[in-house]
């Protein structure tokens, strides 16, 4: 079983006290590999999220390795052996869909950073479970509206073989609404020589591509090395082009044009008092949309724990966090009937600064109080 910093558990606690004991939050996620950074930004933006509430707290950290097994053992430890009633971290949605249903079955809350798999937010969706990210299909769908008003007809959607490459190339076709070609890729591959092949004997006006940490940083320096970056416009959403990425692959990223439901230019104060934060904790690091989402994870898990007490019941925590009593960084939030978000998207352009180093650049909203297609199916 895999530990951060080889110590049974990770425990933070937040400053100051409200009552005597912080509730105990189990953390699942991903901190090793190349997809490592991304777990380390949602559970680094949680701690600041959560400090900014006032709230006690423990976190107790376990990576998962990006291994459904090994997240679904963690999570039972946690719940049957620690007595920890409310879990969150997870970053890949086949983990999710390995823990989220037995957390519902043992009767704990779960509370996503990320991960917002299909199957869970229609007919099987449960009122124990709560997304603050977005559903994996919505995320995507802005991306295929941004092409579409581009005025692009034929594109090729390429993303790795699981529930969230699979919820990507769905979420992109249905608002693109022209001609694509679907490509998967392996959950772990880093050779796309194949892939850049494909997508130039099929020469599309546009490509679509959902590559997460490690694998977006490999993609798009192969997009580049093969002669397709200028060639062929890339349309993407946040996970294929977040700081992290951008720092990593340098000239190769300037031109492609994104979609987000948070950008580092928000002119918003809960946004502005992220940044500030996570710049003195870890002045080092990018924040990306990772460490945006643990934060306002964070935000609503303290807003409920103060409304609570710090009551470790799950039908009074429940309620609190159904009420998402917090000011979101990326501004308008709401849960939707099946407590996924309802929220704003917006286009973004990746352009370089004043040094020549690229970054992400807000240009407008092209999707407002947005919910997801499979709300319609869940019955509480």
């Amino acid at each position: 079983m895999k530990k951060l910093l080889l110590t049974a558990s990770l425990v933070l606690a937040a400053a100051t006290p409200l009552w005597a004991e912080g509730t105990k939050i189990g953390v699942i996620t991903t901190l090793s590999g190349p997809a490592g950074y991304l777990g380390e930004q949602i559970r680094d933006g949680m701690k600041l999220g959560l400090e900014a509430t006032g709230v006690p707290f423990e976190l107790v950290v376990e990576d998962d390795g990006r291994d459904p097994n090994t997240g679904l053992q963690i999570a039972d430890r946690m719940m049957n052996e620690e007595g920890i009633k409310l879990l969150t971290g997870i970053v890949f949605s086949n983990v999710a869909m390995a823990v989220v249903p037995e957390a519902m079955d043992l009767g704990a809350l779960y509370v996503s950073p990320n991960a917002g798999p299909s199957p869970l937010a229609g007919a099987k969706c449960n009122a124990n479970y709560f997304v603050v990210s977005w559903q994996n299909d919505s995320l995507h769908e802005a991306a295929g509206a941004a092409a579409k008003g581009r005025g692009y007809k034929t594109a090729v959607a390429l993303a790795p073989n699981y529930q969230a490459g699979k919820d990507a190339i769905a979420g992109f076709s249905r608002e693109f609404g022209g001609e694509v070609s679907e490509i998967y890729t392996g959950v772990d591959q880093s050779d796309f020589a194949s892939e850049m092949a494909q997508i130039r004997d099929r020469a599309p006006d546009v490509v679509f591509q959902f590559h997460p940490g490690g694998q977006g940083i490999a993609f798009l320096k192969q997009y580049q090395q093969s002669g397709l970056l200028g060639a062929v416009p890339m349309v993407v959403a946040e996970p294929s082009f977040d700081a992290v990425i951008l720092k990593a692959v340098g000239p190769a990223a300037l031109g492609v044009i994104g979609t987000t439901h948070w950008g580092a230019d928000f002119d918003n104060e809960a946004s502005r008092q992220m940044l500030a934060a996570w710049s003195a904790a870890y002045p080092d690091k990018p924040l990306t949309n990772y460490g945006q989402q643990g934060y306002d994870t964070g935000l609503l898990i303290g807003s409920a724990l103060q409304q609570v007490g710090g009551d470790a019941d799950v039908d009074a925590l429940r309620a609190a966090l159904k009420e998402a009593n917090f000011i979101s960084t990326r501004g308008n939030f709401a849960f939707g009937p099946n407590q996924h978000p309802v929220q704003d998207w917006f286009v973004t352009e990746v352009v370089a600064d004043e040094a020549g180093n690229p970054k992400s650049v807000t240009k407008g909203k092209i999707r407002e109080q947005v919910g997801d297609v499979y709300a319609a199916d869940c019955k509480m």
